[in-house]
């Protein structure tokens, strides 16, 4: 056994019918921990849960209502015995000009991004404290962006929200850490991967003409980057691994950087 093994533990990672969402679920899987993958999207949710094997399920979860998060922390728990981990993942990007950008599209991702967190940070923290439903501690990792600490056009509402999510992470560990409720709470800056989203904000990047062209678009995110290279979703399941793991119990309230030095 080492410091990364997740056996026994339990997780719900939101988002996970997709994209990093999916590739969470799939390297704590790996790691040992039975996963419970929340989304929106019932069919494709169910679809990975069942591909992570036996021990693993899938719950509706619509991050922006109360009632969703309740309905699905409490499923997650019965289902699993327990729960000691959830991954605040579910999120949108997007792209426009700030003068062009739209009172829907800014309220958008804010329902999404910030209040979607939020809800999840509350239900994680009332179900795994002292006299809550799971009752025994654990970890809640939120899903940021490089987006938070650079200045990249054309996504000031998307860089807004997860800069927000920043703080909400380092109040919550605060705030855990100061009514004994042994929960930690950090969260991970991750760096542009080619997934769904990340190709389309690429080709939005050319759509509003701030790059000639998608692909120019992507050698500027590599031109910033001193890895050279996008991050791959193995990168941030990875580190969500880690900070679901006892290898990082004295690491809270931090914002982890998995962007190559991008956001250096």
């Amino acid at each position: 056994m080492t410091a990364f093994d997740l056996t026994g533990r339990r997780a719900l990672v939101t988002g996970g019918a997709q994209g990093l969402g999916e590739g969470m679920a799939q390297a704590l899987a790996a790691a040992g921990a039975s996963v419970v993958v929340g989304d929106l999207q019932d069919d494709a949710a169910a679809a990975v849960a069942a591909s992570l094997g036996v021990g693993h399920t899938s719950v509706h979860l619509d991050v922006t209502d109360e009632e969703s998060w309740s309905a699905a922390v409490d499923a997650a728990t019965s289902a699993l015995g327990g729960l000691d981990v959830v991954v605040n993942n579910a999120g949108i990007e997007i792209s426009n000009l700030i003068t062009e950008v739209t009172a829907d599209e800014i309220r958008r991702q804010l329902d999404v991004n910030v209040l979607g967190t939020a809800l999840g940070v509350k239900h994680a923290l009332l179900a795994m404290r002292p006299g809550g439903s799971a009752g025994n501690g654990g970890t809640i990792i939120n899903v940021a962006s490089v987006a938070a600490t650079i200045a990249f056009p054309g996504i000031s509402i998307y860089s807004a929200t997860k800069s927000a999510i920043d703080r909400l992470t380092r109040v919550a560990a605060m705030e855990s850490g100061k009514l004994g409720y042994g929960v930690r709470v950090n969260c991970i800056y991750p760096g542009l991967v080619p997934t769904a989203m990340g190709a389309g904000l690429a080709d939005d990047m050319a759509r509003l003409g701030l790059f000639g062209s998608a692909e120019e678009a992507v050698e500027a995110v590599v031109s910033l980057t001193p890895s050279g290279r996008l991050g791959e979703v193995r990168d941030m399941a990875d580190a969500v691994v880690f900070l679901a793991s006892d290898a990082s119990r004295f690491v809270n309230g931090i914002g982890l950087p998995v962007d190559g030095g991008m956001g250096m």
